[in-house]
């Protein structure tokens, strides 16, 4: 009995070792992309600029989570075709708005696909 215990240990930390291998190895390649706007230009879709209309998301709030916000990598897909795509969070600095940001990353440029208020409902009629 007491062995089977010990056995029983050894699998779970051999399982819990691996699980935080994997995670860590998982992790590190959605963070290996940075947002550096100096080095990129930063283009606006249509539905994006609309939407930021639409939610009283400016431009300025825009870079700021762009350059000071968290990847989400549930809503993120770095292996999307044709360029991947990254949703970033933050809040604004001026009211404090809960925002995400979802970009695609093309090369040097940046393309702002649309912008979401995470606290608030909007009826947005953006096509």
């Amino acid at each position: 009995m007491r062995r089977n215990r010990v056995s029983l240990g050894i699998l779970l930390a051999i399982l819990v070792a691996l699980v935080l291998i994997f995670r860590g190895r998982r992790t590190q390649e959605f963070e290996y992309e940075e947002f550096k706007l100096e080095n990129s230009g930063l283009q606006y879709t249509r539905h994006a600029r609309c939407r930021m209309e639409c939610r009283q998301i400016s431009e300025n709030e825009v870079r700021e989570i762009i350059q000071q916000g968290k990847i989400n990598r549930r809503k993120s897909d770095p292996a999307d075709k044709p360029c991947p795509t990254y949703a970033l969070e933050g809040y604004s600095s001026g009211d404090r708005q809960h925002i995400r940001v979802v970009v695609a990353r093309c090369g040097d440029l940046t393309k702002v696909i649309t912008c979401i208020d995470l606290d608030n409902e909007y009826s947005c009629n953006c096509k």
